[in-house]
């Protein structure tokens, strides 16, 4: 049975962005629902000028951002006071092309007035039943976590 409290916001919905170059280079500026700019670029070694993230940044800043909204939600839900989190990713790429990632290693970094179960099971949940950046990712990496809380 689906959980109501994560579908909410995801039943029937699309995804739509929008993409425009901004130089003769690599740089774009991304726009999604909400109108927020992001900046996207190549790295110099291509010709890109780091005016933005690169793309495979850009979904580990989507790995990290998905977790951390899962983890939030159900720690609030769990009456928990969470008042900092930080998330650090390293990801090891294919030698080959297409470079998917194959290793991935988050480490959470959490403080406030937490139980550290409810904190390792919230993390358990996200990361094996919620964040959909993590299923997509389970499929060509191994991914592995750890947390500390202050």
């Amino acid at each position: 049975m689906e959980d109501p409290f994560f579908m909410k916001n995801i039943e029937g919905s699309k995804v739509k962005i929008e993409l425009n170059r901004k130089n003769d280079a690599f740089h774009f500026q991304g726009k999604g629902i909400g109108n927020v700019t992001i900046n996207i670029d190549g790295s110099p070694e291509i010709g890109g000028e780091n005016a933005g993230a690169r793309p495979m940044e850009l979904i580990l800043m989507g790995l990290g951002s998905c977790s951390a909204i899962d983890i939030i939600q159900i720690l609030k839900k769990q009456k928990q006071e969470i008042s900092e989190i930080k998330i650090n990713i390293e990801a090891e790429r294919e030698n080959k092309i297409p470079a998917v990632f194959k290793n991935i290693n988050i480490e959470y970094y959490l403080s406030g007035e937490l139980d550290k179960n409810k904190v390792d099971r919230a993390i358990r949940l996200s990361m094996d039943k919620y964040c959909s950046v993590t299923a997509m990712l389970n499929k060509t990496a191994k991914i592995n976590y750890s947390f500390k809380i202050n």
